[in-house]
């Protein structure tokens, strides 16, 4: 997590564009677009707000059904989770689906959304973990267990940022399941259908550009464009060790994305 996103909170800081970014924990296509959105965040710091709504992707296996990618069942999910790999370039240990298929992701939203109660750089931080775990550690983040032992490892790492006793009242608490609720009203009522969905907007404005699914660095910078056509980024980096502090926990496709200078 970003030391600098630990001292602020970023619904607080000023900012000229507004994003509401629609994901899952367990959506492959959100998590390779970690490189990308994480250079956003960088270059445009200080100037871009963003705001997470977790869209219920599996609610269980009995009703779940992509028919754009063919899927209804696991098994049928890893094929799709090696696309993701393959196009993107980040690590997604592909083989949960054969060897611990998580049975929904509702468990993880709702962690995501008791993370939030104690602060949005919170909820950030565990949402970051939460992947981690799934997409590079294979582990089941449908189980209440795993879902606890991250919030202790991120309270480990970062106390300042995150309590792990508060977080696991939280978790079973009435509070974080309405806030997701909340999330799930949110995605019906503007017809979210695919992760990631992000709604790009002036701050206070109600016309904005919509970007849905997986897309290059330059896809992200032209929204901000039509958004806000002054917007500048603030900050670039050629310095590998500086990103890696910055961020703390990176892939090296996070860091290739923002180290090759271009927009791409």
């Amino acid at each position: 997590m970003v030391e600098r996103e630990n001292k602020r909170d970023n619904k607080k800081e000023a900012g000229s564009v507004e994003i509401e970014y629609y994901t899952d924990p367990l959506c492959c296509w959100s998590w390779s677009l970690e490189p990308q959105w994480r250079r956003l965040r960088f270059e445009y710091s200080g100037k871009v707000k963003w705001r997470y709504r977790m869209g219920g992707l599996i609610a269980n296996w009995e009703s779940f059904n992509d028919p754009m990618n063919v899927v209804n069942r696991p098994l049928q999910m890893g094929p799709l989770w090696m696309e993701a790999k393959y196009v993107s370039g980040m690590p997604i240990r592909d083989k949960i689906w054969y060897e611990n298929p998580p049975a929904s992701s509702f468990p993880a939203c709702i962690a995501v959304k008791a993370a939030g109660l104690q602060s949005p750089v919170a909820s950030e931080a565990y949402l970051r973990k939460v992947r981690e775990a799934v997409m590079l550690q294979g582990q089941n983040i449908g189980g209440r267990d795993v879902l606890r032992q991250v919030g202790r490892s991120l309270a480990e790492a970062q106390p300042d940022v995150f309590n792990a006793e508060v977080f696991e009242r939280d978790l079973g608490g009435e509070e974080a399941r309405k806030a997701f609720e909340e999330d799930l009203r949110q995605v019906r009522l503007h017809g979210i259908t695919r992760f990631p969905t992000l709604t790009i907007r002036r701050e206070g404005g109600d016309h904005g550009v919509l970007l849905i699914g997986y897309r290059p660095y330059v896809a992200l910078r032209t929204a901000l464009y039509q958004v806000a056509p002054e917007l500048e980024p603030v900050q670039h980096t050629t310095d590998e060790s500086e990103y890696r502090r910055y961020w703390g926990s990176i892939t090296e496709r996070e860091l290739e994305e923002v180290l090759k200078g271009t927009v791409s």
